[in-house]
């Protein structure tokens, strides 16, 4: 827990934006923006530097502050129950996918979770344009195979990730 609370109080939402810089940014909507062409799935890609002390305290871990999230961000308000949002907590360097009801019934969580360890270990080689983009591609690889293209092109969520 030390250790935990150490690096969420040393990691600086500067950092989070040298890392995530505006190209980086847009490279995530571009990939989020092509994906949704190709199948009828929704994306939203989410980064936060750390998790504020209360939260920190409680014990809170990525997965339930990733579910915080999904519904803070309306990731569930889709026709077709089919959001999906990709969740990084920096100061954890962990990766959540939180998909809503509609695929999750659909995908397992052991698919979700094999691309979370993929993208957390591009990651830890500094590798964050390419480690999202490739959460991106993941993501819509799998919609792809339970969600066609009918409907594609529809975008109920928006595109562009978010800095919390």
């Amino acid at each position: 827990m030390l250790l935990r609370l150490l690096r969420h109080l040393t990691s600086t939402a500067l950092r989070t934006r040298m890392l995530f810089s505006p190209q980086v940014l847009t490279q995530i909507e571009a990939a989020i923006t092509q994906a949704e062409a190709e199948h009828s799935g929704e994306i939203r890609f989410a980064i936060e530097t750390s998790l504020p002390l209360p939260i920190l305290w409680r014990g809170v871990t990525p997965r339930a502050r990733a579910l915080q999230v999904f519904a803070h961000l309306h990731v569930w308000d889709t026709h077709a129950n089919n959001g999906v949002l990709i969740y990084v907590l920096r100061a954890d360097r962990a990766v959540e996918i939180i998909a809503d009801r509609g695929v999750s019934a659909r995908v397992s969580e052991a698919e979700w979770q094999g691309l979370c360890r993929e993208v957390e270990q591009q990651y830890r080689e500094q590798r964050y344009a390419q480690g999202s983009v490739a959460a991106v591609a993941g993501v819509a690889r799998l919609l792809g195979q339970h969600f066609g293209p009918d409907g594609a092109g529809v975008n109920e969520l928006p595109n562009q990730p978010v800095l919390l």
